[in-house]
Parts: structure tokens; sequence; C-alpha cells
């Protein structure tokens, strides 16, 4: 009995000290490589709100990055920020501009976001007839326009992104121009990515989220809108652009993805009303 005893003790002991030595001798972890490393992301709309945000975390992940603009000071302030690799000032609505540009542009890359444009909110009784023309016609045709140039400089595996919205998918009154971009973009999307492939082509669908431009198109509205938001979604605050620009980096770095719309809005679809 004793003897027994004293092996259980002798095997307790030579289990532990192996426990510890097993501890004392693992390879520490290692450490994560940044995910687009060597890979280059241009970022058109990038000087603020979504694309700089996009930038920046592009940028943290090893990406060189190429801004695109309309304002110049506001542009060059952004890629000092980045340290972006270069820039170029056009607006990204003038096909002709957006085609020069990927024709100069050089060398291979790898994925594109566009953040460019914003929605166009009316009543009927209120509305702009030249804006509404506008809002229906630009936001689809710079995606056509990005996939049939920039299709042949982009690596195999690589992403375009565009910016789309959820706040529409409900009927109301004002939102009617951009409900019907609503429905339309996903489904763009998705034909594109099937038509460049095999370039992916995606679609991020947000709700609100706080930028400059939600700042402009509510003015003084704004702090309430931001209170409403903190104390109904589900996630318990705003969404904001480093949020999206988290997803958009996923996107990129997930080849598997293509086709596809993306919703973030922080559960605002999932509230009555």
């Amino acid at each position: 009995m004793a003897r027994a005893w004293l092996s259980a003790r002798t095997a307790d002991r030579e289990l532990t000290e192996g426990d510890t030595m097993t501890t004392a001798t693992a390879a520490p972890p290692t450490q994560r490589e940044p995910e687009l490393l060597g890979q280059t992301v241009v970022v058109i709309g990038g000087s603020a709100g979504i694309g700089l945000a996009t930038a920046r975390r592009a940028r943290a992940e090893g990406a060189d990055i190429i801004l695109v603009g309309r304002d110049p000071a506001r542009l060059q302030h952004a890629a000092g920020e980045v340290g972006a690799r270069s820039t170029a000032t056009f607006d990204a609505n003038d096909l002709a501009a957006l085609e020069s540009f990927f024709a100069r542009l050089e060398g291979p890359i790898d994925h594109v976001m566009v953040t460019a444009g914003g929605p166009y909110y009316a009543p009927l009784a209120e509305m702009d007839f030249d804006e509404a023309r506008r809002a229906l016609q630009e936001h689809p045709m710079l995606m056509v326009g990005v996939a049939r140039h920039a299709a042949g400089k982009v690596r195999r595996g690589g992403t375009l992104l565009f910016m789309g919205g959820t706040g529409a998918r409900r009927p109301g009154v004002g939102v009617g121009i951009s409900s019907a971009m609503t429905a339309a973009l996903p489904a763009l999307t998705a034909s594109l990515a099937l038509e460049i492939a095999p370039v992916r082509v995606n679609l991020i669908a947000a709700g609100f989220v706080d930028t400059p431009l939600s700042a402009t198109l509510l003015g003084d509205q704004l702090e309430e809108r931001r209170t409403n938001l903190r104390t109904t979604l589900p996630i318990g605050r705003v969404v904001g652009p480093a949020d999206v620009a988290a997803l958009a980096v996923h996107i990129m770095t997930n080849t598997a993805l293509t086709g596809a719309t993306f919703d973030i809005d922080g559960g605002q679809q999932l509230l009555p009303g």
C-alpha cells in the first residue's frame, strides 16, 4: 500500500515537473503579419470620412495607399496623415477623368474602395428634378465606370468595393430616390462580380455613420440624431467611420467574398418603424 502511494506521488511529481517544463519551453506566440502587406489600395473619396478611415486602416495593415479626391488641400492633408504613395485630384463622376486616372496608373493594384457621392433626399413636391436625375445616374454609373476602367489593373483576387446604404429600405416620404438606389446597387454589384471575375466586386450598405457628410445633411439636427441612436441601437452607440473601415479591410483580405452586400448599421434595421 505504501509502495503504491509512493508510486502515485512520484508520478504526480513527474507530471507536474513535465508540465512546468512544457510551459517553460513553449514557443512564444508569433506576431501577426499585416494583412495587406505589399498590396496597393486606391481610395476614391479618400480625403475624409469613411474613405479616409479606410485608408488609415489599410495603411496600418501594410498597404500602399493612393488617394483620390476633389479638394486639393484636403486631399494633401489626408495624404500626409496616412503616408499615401500618391494622390490624384479630380471628380470621380467625370467618367473621362476616371478613365484617364486608371490608364495612367503605374503597375498593378489590389483593391479599389469608392466612397465618393452621397444620397439625395426630398419629398416629391419639393424635388429638384435635375438633382434627382443626377442621383439616379451618378452612383451606378460611377460603379460601372470604375469596373470598366479598373478591372484590367487589379490583380486576381483583388476587389472593387463600393458604398451603398440601408436607410431607404423602408418606404417613406422623401426617400424615393434613395430607395431606388438601395434596391439597384446590390443587383448591379452581383452582375459586375460575374462580368469582371476573377476581380471581386462587393458593396457595403451602411446605415447612419457619424461622418462630415452626415453632419452636412443633418445640420443642427445632428446631435439629436446621435442621441436617439445611442439610446435605441442594439449596440448602444453610433456607428463611426472606423467601423466601416474595419469591414472594408476584411472584405479586401477575404478572397472568398464577391458579389455580396454587407450591412453595417448597428442593428438599425431591427428597430420598429
